[in-house]
């Protein structure tokens, strides 16, 4: 069967880029995947977050817009914060005047657009090059959670996930095949004391909170439903989570495999992995994982730069 959808990872590491000897294996780049899809007449190409592994990727399409006298590709941001956006300077083909790319990131609360967001960080306090001198033509758009048909066949649903920052899961829905996308994201929780000794307890409220934890982890339940590939953020372990990281806005491993076997998920991808995580914690996390939830019905993978994968 021909694949729809080809991913390949060009970074997996969250936070903060962690090059070094034990961090070759799984890469140091943070998050970066190029996705394709095979349409009627041509390839389309997204690229999700813009991390700093976006600038080997830049390298390797300049070929392209080079052999072709053109490039296009659309840029989708799960929210701005720096890991997820500090390589977009360095991608080579925004310098190229055949150049056309769509950027798209979530609306937030605060005033400033995307296009304000980037516009920020290539300025010269930060950059050399400002926004306004590169060659590329560039379209900011803004989106929020909801339903976007992309053309193509393509269709795009978006989520908002548990973050500090407004951050975007993302669902592609294509001939039949769908892939989802989950980070930064922790699980929901009740920010309202449940201790009824505590004098501050308010049993109404704490119930209420309680009850949109509950509805906002059936309404991601759904989102991920049925997907053939999920991939998910995995910083943490379970136990590294509840000591000391509840409301850094990123999941436990444990959460996440759990999440992908009620949503019915086919495949699920551990990602963002922790900058100080080495190549041989991960090599043993894939171990446990992989191997407990072979028999269950769901494939657990961890990311590694240069991965590809089919849909």
């Amino acid at each position: 069967m021909t694949s729809t959808m080809v991913l390949k990872f060009w970074g997996v590491r969250g936070s903060i880029p962690s090059p070094g000897h034990e961090t070759v294996k799984y890469g140091g780049n943070t998050l970066c995947i190029e996705l394709r899809f095979k349409t009627a007449d041509h390839e389309r190409l997204i690229i999700i977050d813009a991390g700093s592994g976006i600038r080997q990727l830049g390298d390797r399409l300049m070929g392209d817009a080079a052999s072709n006298g053109h490039f296009s590709a659309e840029i989708f941001l799960t929210h701005t914060h720096m890991d997820h956006i500090l390589g977009l300077p360095f991608f080579a083909p925004m310098y190229l005047p055949q150049t056309y790319l769509k950027i798209y990131g979530p609306i937030t609360c605060e005033e400033e657009s995307v296009k304000d967001v980037i516009g920020g960080q290539m300025s010269y306090r930060y950059f050399p090059v400002r926004q306004e001198e590169l060659a590329a033509c560039i379209e900011y758009i803004d989106i929020k959670e909801g339903r976007y048909d992309l053309g193509d066949g393509i269709v795009l649903s978006a989520k908002y996930l548990n973050h500090p920052l407004l951050a975007l899961g993302y669902r592609f829905e294509y001939r039949g095949k769908v892939l989802c996308t989950a980070y930064d994201t922790e699980p929901f929780y009740n920010v309202f004391g449940l201790d009824p000794s505590d004098p501050a307890y308010d049993a109404l409220v704490a119930a209420e909170g309680e009850a949109a934890v509950q509805e906002e982890g059936r309404r991601l339940v759904a989102f991920y439903q049925g997907a053939d590939l999920l991939i998910h953020d995995g910083q943490y372990t379970m136990v590294e989570y509840e000591a000391g990281k509840i409301g850094w806005g990123h999941s436990p491993v444990e959460y996440a495999v759990e999440t992908a076997e009620q949503a019915a998920v086919k495949r699920l991808v551990i990602c963002h992995h922790d900058p100080l995580r080495t190549d041989s914690q991960l090599d043993r996390l894939t171990q446990v994982f992989s191997s407990r939830r072979r028999n269950a019905g769901l494939e657990v993978i961890f990311a590694r730069e240069g991965m590809v994968l089919e849909i």
